[in-house]
C-alpha cells in the first residue's frame, strides 16, 4: 500500500468517526466506534468497520442508522478529504473486539497454575553420553 493511499484512509477513518460521533443525530446509533476503513485501489469504495456496545439488537440498529445517514456523512466526507471523487461508502460490522473479549475470557477460564515441582524441571544433557578419560 501506497502512502498516500494509507494516509487518505486513515484521514476518511478520522473523518467519518468524528462526523459519526459529533454531526450524526439518529437515536438509533449507540456508542458506535469506527474501528478501520479499507478502501479499494482506485479509490471508489470504503469498507468503514464499525464496533458497538450492546447486543444483537444495538448492533442492527447502529447498522440501520449508520445507512440511513451514509448520503450525510459521504457528503461531510467530501468537505473533510481531498479527493478528486469521494468513494462510496459500505458499513461493515466489526467482530473482532467481540471475538477478542469471548477469547479473554476463554484464557481467564483455564487454570493457569504453574506445573509442581519435579514435573518438567528436569535438566536434558547432564549426561551426554560422551566419552571421558
Amino acid at each position: 500500500m501506497s502512502n498516500r493511499h494509507s494516509r487518505i484512509t486513515e484521514d476518511i477513518k478520522r473523518a467519518v468517526s468524528d462526523i459519526v460521533s459529533r454531526q450524526v443525530k439518529d437515536p438509533r446509533l449507540g456508542m458506535v466506534s469506527i474501528t478501520d476503513v479499507e478502501l479499494s485501489r482506485d479509490y471508489s469504495v470504503a469498507k468503514v468497520f464499525f464496533s458497538v456496545l450492546g447486543d444483537d439488537k444495538a448492533v442492527q440498529d447502529s447498522l440501520t442508522g449508520l445507512n440511513n445517514a451514509k448520503g450525510f456523512i459521504r457528503t461531510e466526507l467530501a468537505r473533510r478529504v481531498r479527493m478528486r471523487h469521494t468513494p462510496e461508502i459500505a458499513f461493515v460490522y466489526d467482530e473482532s473486539i467481540e471475538r477478542g473479549a469471548r477469547i479473554n475470557a476463554i484464557l481467564r477460564g483455564l487454570n493457569l497454575s504453574p506445573p509442581p515441582e519435579g514435573e518438567g524441571s528436569e535438566s536434558c544433557g547432564e549426561d551426554s553420553g560422551g566419552d571421558s578419560l
